[in-house]
């Protein structure tokens, strides 16, 4: 597999970009402490969705949610190239850099060359900075902000600059949690054990997250992503992680930046499960009130939310039908992919009572003779399963992708109001900077 080093002349270009200032939108105190939160996918049908879902599609209880309350603006998101639509990588440059580049790329321009990044320059300024993601820390989003490579699948690579990048001597990121494990200990590197010779403390579980008492530290909770929030026991597992953070990385006399990213938003679009979106919605939106909390009891705080880009085309009503049953999506337990493998390995009497039990809804006769001639057949039964619940909640999809759709933009504490109305994806990150260039003062 191809992998891109980055040759010591390029890492002293970092050193250098991370020192420019950006555009000074004010000269208002800055806050000292940045918390930017990402909503991987998450385009403004997710929030709808979420509001209605919360009130279970009852019109007398439908209230504001966290997303509503602190929702300031929109952003546009298209990448360097003559798509319009990005991925991951690219738009996660734009939000790390305040450059466009192309898809696939991370913090890397048009000829390959490495972009300074928001958290480069706080580490040169004698700010800490923190990563918290729900996919593996070296997935695309993360990556952006701490490496620098064309091409985001290069995941081994991306996990040694995490290492390997310094400024002024010292590594970037003084907390990580998350997963990402196969990518840090492996036949040609331990990079564990590399931090925890430079002093970090490790966990590699849940329990041992709890006992994390001080930074640095790093947390690699799953060999990859961490499970889905509906297929897991753990509660609130990117508050937790965002809380955890906040704590590792408070009192620190220059502040810090902390990025947490809602990774699997995302995923659960790309799978067009309705079910499992909510679910990490509700675990993102949860992240943040820890997040807005933090930020009430530490008023030198930004907090600002934004997605990378939209995922699936989320449509709340479906076929025609002026209706969207947010009702019945709390009767699915498990996302579409747990419910098919789970499904697949049942004998055929017990298919149709154990579909009921697990997502609250029927099979007709003629779902059921689908369903059983198509147990075996992975892809064609997740295919019938996620339209039936996408049928019954009136949930449609335009794509299994991405969109070129503008993402909401929300921010509270100081600095908020430089994040109102329009904007476009590179802004925020040029925000974000120029306020750090001026909290060091």
């Amino acid at each position: 597999m191809y992998r891109f080093t980055l040759p010591l002349a390029a890492i002293a270009l970092l050193s250098a970009c991370a020192q420019t200032p950006a555009p000074t939108p004010s000269e208002q105190a800055a806050p000292n402490n940045i918390i930017f939160m990402i909503g991987d996918g998450m385009g403004a049908n997710y929030l709808t969705a979420y509001r209605y879902f919360l009130a279970e599609g009852k019109q007398q209880q439908i209230k504001p949610t966290i997303y509503d309350e602190l929702w300031t603006g929109i952003s546009s998101t298209w990448p360097d190239d003559q798509t319009l639509v990005t991925d991951s990588a690219a738009s996660a440059t734009a939000l790390a850099t305040g450059v466009k580049t192309f898809n696939g790329a991370i913090s890397v321009d048009q000829q390959h060359l490495p972009i300074g990044t928001l958290m480069q320059q706080a580490k040169r300024l004698g700010k800490a900075n923190g990563i918290v993601a729900s996919s593996q820390v070296n997935h695309a989003t993360p990556a952006a902000f701490l490496a620098h490579n064309p091409s985001r699948r290069n995941m081994d690579a991306i996990a040694d600059q995490f290492f390997d990048i310094r400024i002024e001597g010292q590594l970037v990121p003084d907390v990580m949690l998350g997963g990402g494990l196969t990518h840090f200990i492996r036949d040609d590197r331990n990079l564990v054990a590399e931090f925890q010779a430079e002093g970090y403390q490790y966990a590699d579980s849940w329990q041992q997250l709890t006992q994390l008492s001080q930074a640095p530290a790093l947390a690699l909770l799953a060999d990859g992503g961490l499970p889905s929030v509906l297929n897991q026991e753990m509660e609130a597992p990117l508050q937790v992680m965002t809380e955890k953070a906040l704590e590792l990385l408070s009192g620190q006399p220059q502040g810090f930046v902390l990025m947490v990213e809602g990774s699997q938003i995302d995923w659960c679009g790309h799978a067009n499960d309705i079910a499992c979106a909510m679910a990490e919605m509700h675990d993102f939106a949860l992240a943040i009130q820890s997040a807005k909390a933090f930020v009430d009891a530490n008023p030198d705080t930004l907090l600002i939310i934004t997605a990378d880009h939209e995922t699936g085309g989320l449509a709340l009503a479906a076929d025609g039908i002026y209706e969207w049953r947010a009702d019945l999506i709390y009767g699915v337990q498990y996302t579409v992919r747990e419910i098919t493998e789970r499904l697949m390995a049942l004998e055929p009497a017990k298919l149709a009572d154990q579909w009921r039990h697990w997502t609250g809804l029927r099979l007709t006769d003629e779902q059921l003779t689908a369903v059983l001639a198509a147990q075996h057949d992975q892809p064609k039964l997740y295919s019938l399963l996620n339209g039936y619940i996408n049928q019954a909640t009136r949930t449609g999809w335009t794509t299994s992708g991405h969109t070129a759709a503008d993402v909401p933009v929300m921010a509270y504490g100081a600095g908020a109001e430089q994040f109102t109305g329009f904007m476009d994806n590179i802004d925020i990150a040029k925000r974000i900077m120029s306020f750090i260039q001026q909290s060091a003062k």
